[in-house]
C-alpha cells in the first residue's frame, strides 16, 4: 500500500507541473529539475483526439531509485528474527523428540531387566546439554535426576535378584542332589524281594523235611532285614547275615524273634553297662560293640535297613524298680552320611510317651546326629553330644538320650544317663531325693510296615 502512495503522490506532482506549464495536448514537456534526483518525465497524447479535454495522455517514466521510510528496514530486520525464531523452534522439537525416544529405550530396558548401557547414558547426558543451551533446563534437569533415581532403583534391584538367584541356584542343586536320592530310596522301597517270595513257596514243599536240610537252604537265602528269615519260618533269636542293598557287603544283625510278633531287626541294645557309648562320628557311622550284648548297629548299617522298605520303630525301656513301657513309631528312616543321618520319625503310639516328639521346643525328629567330635545339633553355644558324652539326634539338646551313660543307680547332677523324658516317675525326679531316673534295659529295632507273621 506504500508502493502505491508513492506511485500516486508521484503522478499528482507530474500532472501539477503539466498544467503549470499550459502546453497543449500535441506539445511535449521537457523539464528538468537540477535540484530534483529523479530522471526526466515524458508527457504526449495517446493518440489523435477531437476534444483536448476527453484525450489521453501517456507518460513514460525511466528506471526509478525511490527511498523507502526507516519502517522498511525495520521490517526486514523483524523478517530475519521470525526465521531465527523459527530455527530456533525447530531446534526444540528435534530435542524433545530425542529425549522422547529415548525414554522409550529406557522404558524397554527397565521391561526387560536390563540395567542401561554407557552408551545411553552418553546420549541422555548430550540431550541434557542440548536442551540446557536452548533454554529448557529445569524440566529437562527433573527428568534427568527422575531417570537417575530409577536407575538407582533398578542397579539394586538387580543385586538383590543376583544375591536371590545365586541362593536358589545353591538351593536347587541341594534339592536335585536330595530329590536324586529320594528317587533312589522309593525305588529300592519298592522293589519286591522277589528271592524271598519264591524261597517262601519253596519251604512249603520241603514242610515235612529235616530241620537240617531247611537250615541249609536257610545259609543260602539272602535276606534284607529279619523279617525275610522270620517269613521262612525261622523263630529264634540270634545273629543273622543281612544284605539290605546287594551293592553293598552283607554285616551281621541281632534279629528278635520270639517277642513282638517276631520279625525284629535290633538297632541298638542296652543291658549292663559294658560298652561304653562315649564314641566317635566314625564308631557312631560303622557301629560297635557286640550283636549279642551290648552294641550300636552303624549308621550306614541303619541308613540302607531304613531305604529298603518302610520301617516301623520299637523302642522298649525297663527301670531298676521293673517297669517297662514301650513307644511305637509308625515311620522311621535316617538319612545317609551326606545328610548326617538326618531322622525322620512320626506315628507315635504306646505306654512310655513320645519323649521324641516331645515338645515344639524339644523335637528330635528331623534333626541331625550329632557326636563329641561333630557338633550338628541345634544349641548355639556349645556341642550337646560332648557335654552328654554320646552321640544321638540332639535337638537344643534333648527330651530323649538312649545312648547316655550307662548307671546302674540313681545318680546326681548332670543328666548325662540314659534319658527318657516322658517317663511316668519324671515329676518326682528331683523331689525329694533329687536323683535322676535310670534305665537296666533299653532296645531299639524295626520291622517293616506291611509285615504279616
Amino acid at each position: 500500500m506504500k508502493l502505491v502512495y508513492v506511485c500516486c503522490s508521484l503522478l499528482i506532482t507530474v500532472w501539477q507541473e503539466v498544467e503549470a506549464s499550459g502546453s497543449g495536448p500535441s506539445g511535449v514537456l521537457d523539464r528538468v529539475s537540477a535540484s530534483s534526483s529523479c530522471p526526466q518525465l515524458r508527457l504526449k497524447p495517446a493518440g489523435q483526439c477531437e476534444d483536448e479535454e476527453e484525450c489521453p495522455y501517456q507518460i513514460q517514466i525511466p528506471p526509478l531509485t525511490i527511498q523507502l521510510p526507516k519502517q522498511f528496514r525495520l521490517l526486514e530486520k523483524t523478517m530475519k528474527e521470525l526465521q531465527s525464531l523459527k530455527e530456533t523452534v525447530n531446534g526444540l522439537k528435534s530435542s524433545c523428540l530425542e529425549c522422547s525416544l529415548q525414554q522409550v529405550d529406557l522404558n524397554l530396558q527397565k521391561d526387560s531387566g536390563d540395567p542401561p548401557t554407557n552408551s545411553a547414558e552418553e546420549s541422555r547426558g548430550d540431550t541434557s546439554k542440548r536442551v540446557y543451551q536452548n533454554g529448557n533446563d529445569s524440566d529437562n534437569s527433573i527428568n534427568v535426576q527422575q531417570m537417575q533415581v530409577k536407575m538407582n532403583r533398578m542397579s539394586s534391584s538387580l543385586k538383590n535378584a543376583r544375591v536371590q538367584i545365586n541362593s536358589l541356584q545353591g538351593r536347587l542343586e541341594e534339592l536335585n542332589l536330595l530329590n536324586l536320592q529320594n528317587v533312589e530310596d522309593i525305588v529300592d522301597r519298592k522293589v519286591e524281594n522277589i528271592t524271598g517270595m519264591v524261597n517262601k513257596i519253596s519251604s512249603t514243599c520241603t514242610a515235612n523235611c529235616p530241620g537240617q536240610q531247611q537250615l541249609q537252604h536257610l545259609s543260602k537265602f539272602t535276606a534284607r532285614d529279619c523279617s525275610d528269615i522270620s517269613v521262612l519260618g525261622q523263630r529264634t533269636n540270634g545273629v543273622y547275615q543281612m544284605t539290605p542293598d546287594p551293592r553293598n557287603d552283607s554285616f551281621p544283625v541281632y534279629c528278635e524273634m520270639e517277642s513282638f510278633g517276631s520279625g525284629w531287626t535290633v538297632l541298638q541294645r542296652r543291658i549292663n553297662g559294658s560298652v561304653s557309648f562315649n564314641r566317635t562320628w566314625a564308631d557312631y557311622k560303622n557301629g560297635f560293640g557286640n550283636p549279642k550284648g551290648e552294641f550300636w548297629l552303624g549308621n550306614d548299617k541303619i541308613h540302607l535297613l531304613t531305604k529298603t522298605k518302610d520301617m516301623i520303630l520299637r523302642i522298649e525301656l525297663e527301670d531298676f524298680e521293673g517297669t517297662r513301657g514301650y513307644a511305637k513309631y509308625e515311620q522311621f528312616y535316617v538319612a545317609n552320611e551326606f545328610l548326617r543321618y538326618r531322622l525322620s520319625v512320626s506315628g507315635y503310639s504306646g505306654t512310655a510317651g513320645n519323649a521324641l516328639q516331645f515338645s515344639k521346643h524339644f523335637n528330635h525328629d528331623q534333626k541331625f546326629f550329632t557326636t563329641p567330635d561333630r557338633d550338628n545339633d541345634m544349641y548355639p553355644s556349645g556341642n550337646c553330644g560332648a557335654y552328654y558324652g554320646s552321640g544321638w539326634w540332639f535337638d537344643a539338646c534333648m527330651s530323649a538320650n538312649l545312648n547316655g551313660k550307662y548307671y546302674k543307680a540313681k545318680y546326681k547332677g548332670k543328666r548325662d544317663g540314659i534319658f527318657w523324658g516322658s517317663w511316668h516317675n519324671l515329676t518326682s525326679e528331683y523331689y525329694p531325693t533329687n536323683y535322676r531316673q535310670t534305665f537296666k534295659n533299653v532296645k531299639m529295632m524295626i520291622r517293616p510296615k506291611n509285615y504279616a507273621p
